[in-house]
């Protein structure tokens, strides 16, 4: 669905008259700071989870890895019982994307 430029122009007439002029810049700011946020975190979901999966390829410090992703996993209210790290790995990472 593709909005043309009458589209754009009545969604912000609308937004300016339910809002006010005044507010549109602080709401462009909010929403700007949210923006940010969540690709922070993301991107440090993205890490933590780059930095798990490198010992893995590596088979470096197999324990410690396996510790920390089972840690991660609980901590998303993943079941760990039964699961190898692969599998615990990519139910972290569906549930990231989530």
């Amino acid at each position: 669905m593709a909005f043309g430029p009458q589209e754009i122009i009545l969604i912000f007439i609308i937004i300016i008259l339910l809002f006010g002029a005044n507010k549109i810049p602080e709401l462009a700011r909010s929403l700007g700071k949210a923006t940010g946020e969540f690709k922070k975190g993301k991107h440090e979901i993205e890490n933590e989870l780059s930095d798990i999966g490198k010992p893995l390829k590596e088979g470096k410090s197999r324990e410690n890895t396996s510790s920390k992703i089972q840690k991660m996993a609980q901590d998303l209210g993943i079941a760990t019982e039964g699961k190898s790290d692969e599998q615990l790995l990519d139910e972290i990472q569906k549930k990231s994307k989530k």
